[in-house]
């Protein structure tokens, strides 16, 4: 998910869409400790993804 996208939510989209990343995240890492992802670099742009929705929560918790 770009920038740009994650500031036009709102902050209960962004707080459901951040659970959602990490649960999703979570069933990742584990389905590629069993076997293989066929694309593992999922993991890292998804891992990226959940930062930004994190660092965009902080950001208005702030304000």
């Amino acid at each position: 998910m770009k920038q740009s996208e994650i500031t036009k939510l709102s902050t209960a989209e962004l707080q459901e869409q951040f659970g959602e990343s990490k649960k999703r995240y979570t069933d990742m890492k584990m389905a590629h400790a069993i076997s293989p992802l066929d694309n593992p670099i999922q993991l890292r742009t998804l891992r990226r993804s959940i930062a930004r929705l994190a660092t965009e929560l902080t950001k208005r918790q702030a304000q």
